[in-house]
């Protein structure tokens, strides 16, 4: 009973990051900040998800955590290659943003111009 308690909490929850990501994806105004948003709450939703998953059913446990271990190493790496790609190709930036941490990190001269 408490395992149904618990695989159906994590399944709720990560349902409810990963809603609050695609609502993101439509809210925010640019490439960086919808990036950002999806990036950080569908992570810890599909996480919470296959671990539900894997707490709902035990013979699947392993296989979920391999999943989730995947999931957490390459969610965050390529969201940040592609925001870099981004950057890089000249996406501008939303005209309320008020710091551009790019320019610091990537320098001036890696910023492709395009016409």
């Amino acid at each position: 009973m408490i395992k149904m308690i618990i695989g159906y909490f994590l399944l709720y929850f990560g349902a409810a990051f990963l809603f609050l990501g695609a609502f993101g994806l439509i809210r925010l105004p640019d490439l960086y900040t919808r990036m950002q948003a999806s990036t950080k709450s569908t992570t810890l939703g599909a996480l919470s998800s296959v671990l539900g998953v894997g707490v709902l059913y035990p013979q699947w446990f392993v296989k979920c955590l391999v999943v989730a271990l995947f999931i957490l190493l390459t969610a965050p790496v390529s969201s940040s290659a592609l925001m870099r790609a981004g950057y890089r190709t000249g996406v501008p930036l939303d005209k309320r943003t008020v710091v551009d941490k790019g320019k610091e990190f990537f320098g001036e001269g890696e910023k492709e111009e395009t016409k």
